[in-house]
């Protein structure tokens, strides 16, 4: 009844702020005051708030109360669709090599690889269950964990995928080595080498060096910034060609932040269902959803054992535990013994350990204060950007997540400016390493996953120069090209 209860609250003034009735920057009703109005108790108000904070609508001032949030409005475009684009083989691993190298030097702006700070990660918490294993449990801990996996982790992992939507059993769940793990068993499983997969575009760098890799070939299925992959042009491809499965991410996309509405997810599990073909879907940023608790991912809607669901820890907890896990339904034996015999199983201290600080609460609490702080910083990024990047530039507006794709206007080659941005100390990831086409050549991808502070701000203020003098030379070289 409480719960209920402090949604209809936080429902109730969620709609007088988005009618007016409190504008940007004024104060709302007190705790004390609330909590006597609606003749409710103060933690239920304090539950509302948090709320309305995850939402992004109020913010709370230390020792002053909570007032609505106050944002300069984001008045630039979204990128556009891309084109389609024929089956190709993967050759884009070399590229995507060097920029990651690069992009690792000591002393750069991390701003290129999708990486969290370690200002948001329960740093302190996991060292403290990782000391407890490893004293108390030592044996355990630095013994093998064989496929599928460490059961009192499997069995929290379950627990965690009903906020997904998604009923799974203990049993079905197989730990894995992170998310990347996770995707290649699943290609592997439902896969050889010459076959082709679907996927977003653009698309993930991780997966298409999987797929060179692997020796598939990749269709690209244009995806709109907002709604996600195009289910219409994806009927059309699986008409056309031998597709074999489908990789896809219904919750903030890597790299634009796309998020499927449902109907929409509904529409696309039931159309590879009756074509049967299996779907891998990639939900590594599903607990990072803003608006937590009002979208599902695609597993929710899997009547059929259609969908192999991915993800894992490395984005909330700690990327270094690595730390993942896989549901793939009737293909989980296949999934076992692939892993036996490559990597035998995740590290057994870092199961150990996550497994505890599961257990142990917190991690819900630490999940409401990330998602506050991501919506945050991305606000504070796409309002940079706006500011000081080129009139034209375009920004996606992710529902979740804290990554942020930029379309740069005149062709400005994001290369270029990658190699430029990296002589000022700072990284990126340029549009190249997202497609095996050159269609995204003047887009990149922005980590929002730091503390936005003055050196962030100087850094996208950086990136912007730079753009702006690349278009102003690629506007001069132009006509000299043309005469």
């Amino acid at each position: 009844m409480s719960n209920l209860l402090y949604q209809q609250i936080a429902q109730q003034l969620a709609e007088d702020i988005q009618k007016g009735f409190y504008q940007p920057g004024e104060r709302v009703p007190s705790v004390r005051k609330l909590s006597t109005q609606k003749g409710v108790s103060h933690a239920t108000v304090l539950q509302a708030y948090a709320t309305l904070e995850d939402q992004g609508l109020i913010r709370a001032r230390p020792q002053s109360g909570y007032y609505v949030h106050q944002t300069p409005a984001l008045t630039a475009p979204t990128p556009q669709i891309a084109r389609v684009e024929h089956p190709y083989a993967v050759t884009r691993s070399s590229i995507i090599s060097e920029i990651l190298r690069q992009a690792r030097r000591d002393g750069v702006m991390p701003l290129g690889a999708a990486v969290p700070s370690s200002d948001f990660l329960p740093l302190r918490a996991l060292h403290q269950q990782m000391s407890k294993v490893t004293r108390f449990h030592s044996q355990k801990a630095f013994s093998y964990t064989f496929s599928p996996g460490y059961e009192p982790l499997r069995r929290q992992v379950a627990i965690r995928m009903r906020d997904a939507g998604a009923m799974v059993d203990p049993e079905g769940v197989v730990i894995t080595n992170g998310c990347v793990e996770a995707l290649q068993l699943c290609l592997r499983a439902i896969t050889s080498p010459g076959d082709l997969i679907a996927t977003e575009s653009p698309s993930y760098y991780g997966l298409l060096q999987l797929c060179e890799l692997l020796g598939l070939k990749v269709i690209e299925i244009p995806t709109d910034p907002e709604t996600g992959l195009s289910l219409e042009t994806l009927q059309k491809a699986t008409e056309k060609w031998p597709i074999k499965a489908l990789v896809v991410t219904s919750r903030a996309g890597n790299p634009m932040g796309a998020t499927m509405p449902e109907n929409r997810q509904r529409k696309l599990v039931a159309m590879m269902a009756q074509l049967s073909i299996p779907i891998i879907e990639d939900d590594i940023y599903g607990e990072l959803m803003f608006d937590h608790g009002r979208s599902r991912a695609l597993k929710a809607f899997d009547c059929s054992d259609t969908v192999m669901y991915c993800s894992s820890f490395s984005k909330t907890i700690s990327p270094g535990v690595r730390t993942g896990w896989v549901v793939a339904g009737k293909h989980q034996d296949t999934i076992e013994k692939l892993q036996t015999f490559t990597t035998l199983s995740a590290c057994s201290v870092s199961q150990m350990a996550v497994a505890a600080y599961l257990e142990n609460g917190g991690y819900d609490r630490h999940l409401r204060h990330i998602r506050q702080e991501y919506r945050k910083n991305l606000s504070s990024f796409q309002l940079a950007v706006q500011q000081y990047f080129p009139e034209g530039t375009q920004i996606t507006r992710p529902k979740g997540g804290f990554i942020l794709w930029v379309s740069l206007p005149g062709g400005v080659d994001t290369q270029v400016l990658f190699t430029r941005a990296l002589e000022q100390g700072i990284s990126i990831a340029p549009g190249v390493v997202f497609s095996n086409s050159d269609q995204f050549n003047h887009c990149l991808r922005l980590n929002c996953g730091i503390p936005w502070n003055r050196n962030a701000e100087r850094a996208v203020m950086t990136l912007g120069v730079l753009a702006q003098q690349l278009l102003i030379e690629r506007q001069t070289l132009e006509p000299a090209l043309a005469g």
